[in-house]
């Protein structure tokens, strides 16, 4: 059969698929080396059977148990919650804030009698609360920023209900770089890419500083800044607000492909901030999916693809068991039996 060879001068960068030709080590890494608590995915089975073959694969993978982070509040959480309260051992759910009306006077009391009616239905955190630079979405839009005095009493009730905050600020910053041909993460940023040209948009700055005003501002309340609080550029900036902020903490979830390039970075970024970093995915929960995040922390791998993730290679952290420990679960249990 004739076959036809591709014409690169008509290849599109999102058909890139490269093959490595590098013969170097490859470990295959179904389980996690040790027992692993996900503290970042979402609502991913919409069936009984589904949710069935996610717990198969979960205990396949060695997760022991899968924070979900509905956002949601109301009648669709109280589904939500009886759903997966099939597997109380292996889900835990958080619910969100409801903003709807948020403008209106007495919303405050509203918003944190539905949290405390939350909580009462099984509800054990808030999350995931997503701001990108035009205030935290909700159904009904983009309400105020996380560090508006508006939200001080439910962020104070959350201290009284020891429910932690799992929060999404900014994007990684090649979405507010320029679209061309000097972005190094284009194939992902294009689709991504944060217009700021939007009236009241805050930069990437401007959205850490509301994430610093808020934890320094409720020490009592404990923060989640998932996806490294997209600082995976300069995680110099993440590790100044770890170490000013005993009440904050970081997940990896989504963000295997970028720090991946930068293995012996992040090896080190994780020997330091040990104690506060944590496993989570973000991630349709796949076996494969799983398997590729154990590969990055858990070998030192170079030049290997996940196109699920990035187009670019990956390469493993090869970190230390004491720190795949406490990444893996204890970091988790430190904020979970609160």
């Amino acid at each position: 059969m004739f076959c036809r060879a591709q014409d690169v001068t008509q290849l599109k960068l999102k058909d890139f698929r490269p093959k490595s030709i590098y013969k170097v080590p490859v470990t295959a890494i179904k389980r996690a080396k040790f027992p692993a608590i996900d503290m970042h995915s979402h609502v991913f089975a919409k069936t009984d059977k589904e949710l069935e073959q996610w717990v198969k694969t979960m205990g396949d993978a060695g997760i022991e148990k899968t924070i979900i982070l509905t956002g949601t509040t109301g009648a669709r959480f109280d589904s939500l919650y009886s759903k997966y309260a099939r597997y109380p051992n292996r889900f835990e759910l958080w619910c969100g804030f409801d903003m709807i009306g948020y403008q209106e006077p007495g919303w405050s009391e509203k918003a944190v009698k539905e949290l405390e009616r939350c909580a009462t239905v099984g509800a054990r955190g808030i999350g995931e609360l997503s701001d990108k630079g035009l205030g935290l979405r909700y159904p009904g839009g983009f309400g105020p920023h996380i560090n508006d005095p508006l939200m001080k009493p439910l962020l104070k009730k959350c201290a009284e209900l020891k429910m932690p905050i799992n929060i999404h600020v900014a994007e990684p910053y090649w979405m507010y770089l320029p679209m061309d041909s000097t972005n190094d993460g284009l194939m992902n940023a294009y689709t991504w890419r944060i217009d700021l040209t939007k009236k009241g948009i805050l930069g990437h700055a401007e959205l850490i500083k509301t994430l610093e005003d808020v934890v320094r501002d409720n020490a009592k309340t404990t923060f989640i800044a998932c996806h490294y609080a997209n600082c995976e550029y300069d995680l110099s900036i993440l590790g100044a607000l770890l170490d000013k902020y005993p009440n904050l903490y970081a997940d990896a979830a989504a963000r295997f492909g970028e720090t991946s390039a930068i293995p012996r970075y992040m090896a080190s970024f994780y020997e330091r901030y040990q104690d506060k970093l944590l496993y989570g995915t973000d991630n349709e929960p796949e076996s494969d999916m799983y398997e590729i995040t154990f590969r990055i922390l858990e070998t030192l791998d170079e030049h290997f693809y996940y196109f699920n993730f990035y187009h670019w290679p990956s390469h493993g952290f090869g970190l230390k068991d004491n720190i795949l420990k406490k990444v893996y679960q204890g970091n988790a249990k430190k904020i979970l039996k609160k």
